[in-house]
């Protein structure tokens, strides 16, 4: 497990060095200002999506993984947080959202005035988390320009995507992983 979060800091400044070498002009208000946006799926759930509840809470291990999403962003300069309003996904934001003293802001996906006003958002330069589920986090990669990869596997909650946005509409999208393996992978 050290090894794996060494290599996991170690992308994360790859990551970082990549993404702060967008020249200071191109950082200046006006047409060149960028957003980086971080999105992950909630960490694991009590019940081991086995359960037929509708918003069950985080498991010890998925608390775990919370609080290492918010070591391993913590140093990312996040500006804003989006989640769904479930237990799952407020527990899995939350760390990272009280060690920077930022607002959780809720957003529905199944409803379009809700996820235009998250767009809107994240459209804005800043560093953005977005935390959704396994259906929703490849989905919104894709809307917002990035590649998902593939779908997430039910017992897939390591994945991390970071889609750098320009204001010009140009996306790179990069996956990452975090915190303890997903099992087989």
């Amino acid at each position: 497990m050290t090894r794996r979060f060494s290599f996991g800091r170690l992308l994360l400044g790859v990551a970082l060095a990549l993404l702060l070498s967008v020249p200071v002009s191109a950082q200046v208000a006006g047409e060149g200002e960028s957003s980086v946006i971080w999105l992950v799926r909630h960490a694991e759930r009590a019940d081991a999506g086995m359960d037929d509840q509708p918003d069950p809470e985080l498991s010890d291990v998925g608390h775990a993984r919370a609080e290492e999403l918010a070591r391993f962003l913590g140093e990312a300069g996040i500006t804003s947080i989006y989640s769904t309003p479930f237990h799952r996904t407020m527990q899995t934001a939350t760390p990272l959202a009280e060690a920077l003293g930022v607002e959780i802001e809720t957003y529905d996906p199944r409803d379009a005035d809700s996820m235009e006003a998250m767009h809107a958002g994240l459209r804005s330069p800043g560093h953005h988390l977005v935390v959704g589920h396994s259906n929703t986090t490849p989905a919104l990669v894709e809307e917002l320009g990035g590649d998902p990869v593939s779908a997430i596997a039910v017992e897939e909650y390591d994945r991390i995507y970071v889609l750098h946005v320009t204001m010009g509409g140009d996306v790179q999208s990069t996956l990452l992983r975090f915190g303890a393996s997903a099992p087989g992978g």
